[in-house]
């Protein structure tokens, strides 16, 4: 990976960390080209059981790289091109067939919301600040967020996140639902082991079941059980559910 996007492989997590804390790990174009590589690498792994999301720094995550827009020479084209490049690379994170932990400090910010939201498990400091942002530079939403927000806390408090300029503190932001859990130190560390706990446990059921949750939203109740049946059923002639299920079942001596 590049400087501004570090990828390590180790022990069944695949930790991916934005690494521009100078900027507030803000994506310009190479950092989203950069992310959308590493999410590849991770889909490609056959080794990866979990992956853990984090950025380095005071903060997680300020969005956009602003400053990067105002650069080009046509601002159009390029936050065009950034938004769909990170845009796709934030559908391909979300369809992982294994679950992913977010880490979450400091701030979360425009595009940084999306990004924290494409996770599965969101632990932020108790002291981090949650701002959709787009309205104080005259933007809208993007990768995904119009998508993601609604989802995560419901249509009238996402409208009032984009259209107010609301910061959320993270009490209100875990009471909204907006993230899993708090933490007073350091959300890494807690992040690291529940992404551990995953990856020491059935990591092919659980990639399974965030699948069946993320992708039932766009079908009706009858097609999401059909799709639970199937896969519930396939599951069962696997290797992993069968070794868990003798072990359920068998006496233990």
């Amino acid at each position: 990976m590049t400087e501004t996007v570090d990828l390590a492989i180790s022990e069944g997590i695949a930790h991916l960390a934005l690494n521009r804390p100078e900027a507030a790990n803000a994506f310009d174009l190479p950092t989203a080209t950069a992310f959308a590589a590493a999410v590849d690498q991770i889909a490609e792994s056959s080794d990866v059981r979990a992956v853990l999301l984090s950025g380095a720094g005071r903060r997680f995550c300020a969005g956009g790289d602003v400053a990067s827009f105002h650069a080009a020479d046509d601002p159009q084209a390029y936050i065009r091109e950034l938004a769909d490049v990170l845009d796709g690379a934030m559908q391909r994170f979300a369809a992982l067939p294994v679950a992913t932990v977010v880490a979450v400090q400091g701030a979360a910010a425009g595009a940084g919301l999306s990004v924290m939201l494409g996770a599965d498990v969101i632990v932020a400091g108790r002291s981090t600040k949650f701002v959709t942002a787009y309205a104080g530079i005259g933007l809208t939403p993007d990768i995904g967020l119009s998508w993601l927000l609604p989802r995560a806390v419901g249509q009238v408090r996402a409208l009032d996140l984009l259209l107010t300029g609301r910061v959320l503190d993270g009490p209100t932001a875990l009471d909204w639902g907006l993230v899993t859990e708090l933490v007073d130190d350091e959300p890494l560390a807690r992040a690291r082991e529940i992404a551990a706990r995953i990856a020491a446990g059935p990591a092919e059921a659980l990639g399974e079941a965030r699948r069946l949750v993320r992708t039932a939203w766009s079908v009706s109740r009858s097609e999401a059980g059909d799709e639970e049946g199937r896969t519930i059923a396939e599951r069962v002639g696997t290797e992993e559910a069968q070794g868990l299920i003798r072990a359920f079942v068998e006496p233990r001596g």
